[in-house]
């Protein structure tokens, strides 16, 4: 059974860091590109950026570039998504997620969801 599993999340102030993590169980992580998206109240759920299955490669939505950054250790089956400069239009919910043969923003391509963790940055 595949699980992910994010942590990590919290209430910050604008302009704070703040460092999620993911956990994969029952994968063999190394095979797979995973994602980050999110969901704010009212939205859609929207992609965030992608990493490689090597970590050599990274994708990023537009609003978050320069400011997010996605990495990996796949030796702990882990990726994480480091924020920075956060603002209150980063306040969502965060999941992570497991493709096996897309790179990209396309959430359907993703097979595997984590249950999210909650960012909140107060302004």
């Amino acid at each position: 059974q595949v699980q992910l599993v994010e942590t990590g999340g919290g209430l910050v102030q604008a302009g704070d860091s703040l460092r999620l993590s993911c956990v994969a169980r029952g994968l063999t992580f190394s095979n797979y590109y995973m994602g980050w998206f999110r969901q704010a109240p009212g939205k859609e759920r929207e992609f965030v950026g992608t990493i490689n299955w090597r970590g050599s490669a990274t994708y990023y939505r537009d609003s978050v570039k320069g400011r997010f950054t996605i990495s990996r250790d796949n030796a702990k089956n882990t990726v994480y998504l480091q924020m920075s400069s956060l603002k209150p239009d980063d306040t969502a919910v965060y999941y992570c997620a497991a493709a096996s043969r897309h790179f990209g923003p396309v959430a359907s391509e993703y097979g595997n969801w984590g249950q999210g963790t909650q960012v909140t940055v107060s302004s």
